[in-house]
């Protein structure tokens, strides 16, 4: 009876007491979810009050972020210290949680376990680190790729020479102007041709925005004031016979002629010139650009898992005789990038029309769930594809008007100077200019027929260029997107 007693006694202690290792891994587990439970069963109550206080404090630090506080996140996340900061304090949390767990099972692992036994328990706490890990290291991975993905494509304003006022980020300018560029460096051309070339002109308080479309073979447009005018006094005329002097010629045209664009650098003399030959055409001050490599734009578009358009006729795809029918279509990298170029059956200005769905439909597609479960390939593929002089110390106040047009807050309109409207061939810029200054300066939620002119605060126009003459039509815009 006294044997069988103490065989009794021996079991227990091996076993931990009541309950034994079922136990001390249930209250591991739940240790795990909510810090200090394994301490205050175990009576460290101080131990279990601290780190219960922490994760509280973390806990409500978190949940006021994405609730309260969630405009601002996304104005932390283009912003290449904070999200170093972001990566290392993730780190710094997975590490302290699995010290945690590991911590919890110790002070309830029971004295004297069978081999087998601690082998079962070291392998659950493993588990349970593990479960822990992962989503600290993706989401410190994840926000050490946004940084590297916006180093990578915008420079500080110290760097780029751009220097930027947080407190007054666009300098108390009432638009900012930006050319949105589509370079098709094809493998059948030198260079890179920009086939699609518009402005958008954003009003830095509501977030309202004009789009004008300039179409790619615009001709006999003034250069400059300087070297290039100097060079081309009547306008530019192209660098020989297979370069006829198109609009979309200024920009491979001025990285192989430094002397026209004196003092910048490879790669940043061709979107100067065409900033400053565009700020002429148009009359209106350009402030930044922003080139897409259209064929690195397909691959974002996979990165997304592609995009659902309308396509509203048919249109000739690829090179051997295939066809992207109409109706409602989910289109790959490569369909959208020919949806995009396609002139087959059509032109230039219907293609024009169809880049700008193409663009609106991926905006309104890239919704945070998509970019997150795709945010390696999409960062990947946008440093391969994007280039900008956009400085990173503008991007929270840009970040807050595309929330605007998000929202639906903000309006959005188009205007391109096309036939019948404006004939390429021989262009009547005075009539561009004045149409131009029309779509910019009239609020799109007021109906006026005051005359519209150059009222203060708008932009203004570049040096070399006329002020557009007052009217009293009211500029056509629409968004013909089906």
């Amino acid at each position: 009876m006294g044997r069988s007693a103490g065989r009794r006694a021996r079991k227990r202690d091996e076993d931990g007491g009541a309950g034994g290792l079922p136990r001390a891994l249930a209250l591991t587990l739940a240790s795990a979810l909510v810090w200090g439970v394994a301490h205050f069963a175990t009576g460290r109550r101080i131990a279990g009050a601290l780190l219960l206080a922490l994760y509280l404090a973390i806990a409500v630090t978190a949940a006021g972020a994405v609730t309260v506080y969630r405009s601002d996140l996304v104005h932390l996340a283009v912003q290449p210290v904070v999200l170093q900061r972001i990566s290392a304090a993730l780190v710094a949390l997975g590490v302290l949680w699995i010290l945690v767990v590991i911590r919890s099972y110790l002070v309830l692992r029971p004295a004297r376990l069978a081999a087998g036994a601690r082998t079962l328990g070291a392998a659950s706490v493993a588990v349970m680190c593990f479960a822990v890990a992962v989503p600290m290291a993706w989401s410190a991975h994840s926000a050490y790729v946004a940084r590297d993905a916006l180093t990578s494509i915008f420079r500080s304003g110290s760097e780029s020479g751009k220097h930027v006022d947080t407190d007054d980020p666009f300098n108390g300018q009432a638009r900012v102007n930006i050319l949105l560029l589509g370079g098709d460096a094809a493998a059948d051309r030198t260079g890179v041709r920009t086939d699609s070339m518009t402005v958008a002109s954003v009003d830095t308080k509501t977030g309202d925005t004009v789009l004008l479309s300039l179409p790619r073979n615009l001709e006999s447009f003034p250069m400059p004031p300087g070297p290039a005018r100097d060079r081309f006094p009547y306008g530019f005329t192209g660098d020989g016979p297979q370069n006829p002097g198109l609009l979309n010629e200024v920009y491979e045209y001025a990285e192989n002629h430094p002397d026209v664009v004196p003092g910048v650098a490879k790669n940043h003399r061709g979107p100067e010139l065409l900033k400053a030959t565009v700020a002429g055409i148009l009359g209106l001050r350009v402030d930044y650009y922003i080139l897409v490599d259209m064929f690195g734009f397909a691959d974002i578009i996979d990165a997304m898992g592609g995009v659902k358009l309308k396509i509203t006729e048919a249109i000739p795809y690829g090179l051997e005789g295939s066809v992207l029918q109409p109706g409602y279509r989910t289109l790959g990298g490569k369909e959208a990038l020919w949806y995009g170029r396609s002139r087959t059956g059509s032109s230039d200005y219907v293609r024009m029309g169809r880049q700008k769905c193409l663009m609106r439909a991926i905006a309104e597609q890239a919704d945070p769930r998509t970019v997150l479960t795709s945010f390696d390939k999409i960062a990947a593929a946008a440093k391969r594809t994007l280039s900008t002089d956009i400085p990173q110390e503008l991007l929270p106040a840009l970040m807050k008007l595309s929330g605007k047009v998000k929202d639906g807050g903000a309006q959005i309109r188009s205007l391109q100077f096309v036939p019948p409207l404006i004939y390429s061939g021989n262009p009547d810029f005075d009539k561009i200019r004045q149409l131009a200054s029309d779509a910019v300066t009239r609020d799109p939620r007021q109906v006026s027929t005051q005359p519209s002119g150059t009222p203060s605060g708008s932009p203004d126009a570049p040096e070399g260029t006329e002020s557009p003459k007052p009217d009293t039509k009211p500029v056509s815009l629409k968004n013909s997107c089906p």
